[in-house]
C-alpha cells in the first residue's frame, strides 16, 4: 500500500524518522544489570553508545565498570581520558572518573569506531555473473552493503569477495591483491548498490580496469537498466524526469528533489536525468491499488536517483519506505490493509538488470544482465495473477 506523506518543497522524503534517531540499533541484556544501545557512527566517525544501569550488587567507579563492560575494544586509560573530557556523560552531565554509578543512570558515549585492521573473509553467497583476469560482475543480492564502512565492517560484499579469492586460492588471487586508489576497504569496488536494491555490480581485478571502468562511469559511456514496480499507474508511457537532487535539508540519510522556490536552497544540489518506460501496467482486480513495472535508465548517477525521482513523481517503489513507498502483502492485496499477512516484497522493489560498458582490455562493447530475483518475479506473478 502507497504511503506517500507530502511537504511543499519535499513531498518525496517523509518516513517519519528524525536525523537525530539511530539507523541501527543492538540491544543486548547483561544478566539484566544493564541495557546498552549502540547507534551508527556519525560522519566523524564517532559511535554513540548508550548503557542504562538496572541493577548493581555494589557501588562501581564508572572507569572501572566502563572497562569491564566495553572490554578490550576501549582501554581503561583511553576511558579515563574521555571522562575527563566530557566525552562520558551520565545523565547528561559530565562526571569525574570517581563517581560511583547508581541504579537508573544513563551514561551516554561517543567512542572512535574501531577498524579491523585486515578485511575478514566471510562465506556470503556471490552469484558470478561474468569473470576474467581483469574484472568480474556479481548479480548483487538485497540486503548486502557493499563495503566495509563506519557502523559496518563485515557482513558486506568486500567481505564475501575475500572469501571467494580465499575459496578459489588456484588463481592465485586474494582481496588483498585487487585495486583499492589508496582505500584499503574499497578493493576492487567501481560503483555501487543501495543496500536492498539487487542486481548487477562490477568489480575491478586489476589497477587497469579499476581506472578504465570507473572512466566509464564518470564520462556516462556506461548504460543501465534498472527493473523497477511502483505504487500507482504512471500515465505516460514514456518519459523524462530531470531534477535535480540533493541531501535532504532535515532528514539525514536522505536525498531530496530540489525545487525552484525563488528562495536560496539550505543544500547543494546537482543535476539528475532519468528516463523511465512503462513495461506493464497492473490493476489487481476488486482492489483501488494499482502498480506500474518500469525500466529505469538513469543518465547520471546520483546517490538514490532513481528512487528520489520516482517518488517525487508520485510514483515511489514498493516497499520504499524511505521514499514514501510501502512493503506489499498477500493480505492488502485480499482487502485487509489492516493486517500485513503473507509478505511479497518488503524491500525496494529495484533491481540492477542489465549494464552495458567496454571491456577495460579489449575495448570490446559488453551487456551483462542479472534475472529478477524470487522476491521480484513472486510479486509481479501474483499481481498479473490478480489481474486476470
Amino acid at each position: 500500500m502507497q504511503n506517500l506523506d507530502t511537504e511543499a518543497d519535499f513531498p518525496e522524503d517523509f518516513d517519519g524518522t528524525d536525523g537525530d534517531e539511530p539507523q541501527s540499533v543492538e540491544i543486548s541484556e547483561d544478566g539484566l544489570d544493564a541495557v546498552e544501545t549502540s547507534f551508527d557512527a556519525e560522519e566523524d566517525g564517532l559511535r554513540h553508545v548508550r548503557v542504562e544501569i538496572r541493577r548493581l550488587k555494589e557501588n562501581k567507579r564508572i572507569d572501572k565498570y566502563l572497562s569491564h563492560r566495553l572490554g578490550k575494544g576501549v582501554s581503561r586509560t583511553a576511558l579515563q581520558k574521555y571522562i575527563a573530557e566530557g566525552i562520558v556523560k551520565v545523565n547528561g552531565r559530565t562526571v569525574k572518573c570517581s563517581y560511583n554509578l547508581r541504579v537508573g543512570d544513563a551514561v551516554d558515549m561517543m567512542l572512535p569506531e574501531t577498524r579491523p585492521k585486515e578485511i575478514p573473509a566471510e562465506p556470503i553467497p556471490l552469484d558470478v555473473v561474468y569473470e576474467d583476469e581483469d574484472m568480474m560482475a556479481i548479480n548483487k543480492q538485497a540486503n548486502l552493503i557493499i563495503h566495509p564502512a563506519r557502523g559496518n565492517w563485515s557482513g558486506t560484499l568486500v567481505n564475501a569477495l575475500a572469501y571467494y579469492f580465499q575459496a578459489n586460492w588456484r588463481t592465485g588471487q586474494s582481496i588483498n591483491d585487487l585495486p583499492c586508489n589508496g582505500e584499503k576497504f574499497r578493493p576492487g569496488i567501481v560503483h555501487r548498490l543501495d543496500r536492498d536494491t539487487t542486481g548487477i555490480i562490477l568489480i575491478a581485478k586489476t589497477d587497469l580496469a579499476l581506472w578504465r571502468l570507473g572512466r566509464q562511469f564518470e564520462d556516462r559511456s556506461t548504460s543501465k537498466t534498472y527493473s523497477a514496480i511502483v505504487h500507482g499507474l504512471l500515465d505516460f508511457d514514456e518519459d523524462i524526469i530531470d531534477m535535480p537532487i540533493g541531501k535532504h535539508p532535515k532528514y539525514r540519510e536522505k536525498y531530496a528533489v530540489h525545487r525552484d522556490t525563488g528562495k536560496p536552497h539550505p543544500i547543494t544540489v546537482k543535476s539528475a536525468v532519468t528516463r523511465y518506460k512503462v513495461v506493464e501496467r497492473l490493476q489487481p482486480k476488486g482492489t483501488d491499488m494499482g502498480f506500474t513495472l518500469v525500466e529505469l535508465h538513469p543518465k547520471t548517477g546520483r546517490t538514490h536517483q532513481l528512487r528520489v525521482h520516482m517518488s517525487a513523481i508520485g510514483h515511489p517503489m514498493v516497499g520504499d519506505r524511505m521514499y514514501g513507498g510501502g512493503p506489499l502483502y498477500i493480505s492488502q492485496l485480499d482487502g485487509h490493509a489492516e493486517v500485513a499477512e503473507g509478505p511479497l516484497i518488503t524491500r525496494q522493489a529495484l533491481h540492477a538488470h542489465t549494464i552495458e560498458f567496454y571491456h577495460p582490455r579489449t575495448n570490446e562493447r559488453m551487456s551483462l544482465t542479472a534475472p529478477w530475483p524470487k522476491d521480484f518475479e513472486d510479486t509481479l506473478a501474483e499481481l498479473r495473477r490478480r489481474c486476470k
